[in-house]
């Protein structure tokens, strides 16, 4: 069984392979994205298409049986992925829902996302809340720069 300290560490180190292989397919990402739905998705990617790809990270089988709310994300994102790191037992997960492997450095495509079609106002609101959070983000990374330096 995983301690609390080694699934962090695993849910990071694939969190951040993910966000590298969804970068190089050009897709703009945010860890811990905050849906129209009130549900927090663990990686969020905005194409220069407007299309919407979540991914929700699995560091340990116990992450995935436990977790129920995946199905909730699915209206909110043209392609959806479960990203796990190398050593997981990947066939165990749904056969219909795309499957990333990713570990700190980068990550591959094991099987290809479902096409689903968001809802047009529900797009158009997402890709808002998208570049708020964002520029949010940034803004809050550039004072916390400026205030270690000075």
């Amino acid at each position: 069984m995983m301690n609390i300290i080694a699934r962090d560490a695993a849910t990071q180190r694939i969190t951040r392979g993910v966000c590298r292989l969804l970068m190089d397919m050009g897709y703009c990402v945010l860890r811990e994205f905050k849906l129209t739905s009130g549900r927090r998705v663990d990686v969020a990617g905005l194409d220069n298409k407007g299309h919407f790809v979540v991914v929700e990270v699995k560091s340990s089988l116990a992450d995935f049986r436990s977790d129920e709310k995946w199905p909730e994300y699915l209206p909110y994102c043209d392609a959806f992925y479960f990203a796990v790191g190398p050593e997981f037992p990947a066939d165990i997960l749904p056969e219909d829902q795309g499957v990333l492997v990713a570990d700190g450095f980068g990550g591959v495509i094991r099987r290809p996302s479902e096409v689903y079609k968001m809802n047009g106002q529900r797009r158009k609101s997402q890709t808002i809340r998208f570049a708020r959070a964002s520029a949010q983000r940034l803004e809050s990374n550039l004072e916390k720069s400026q205030a270690r330096t000075h």
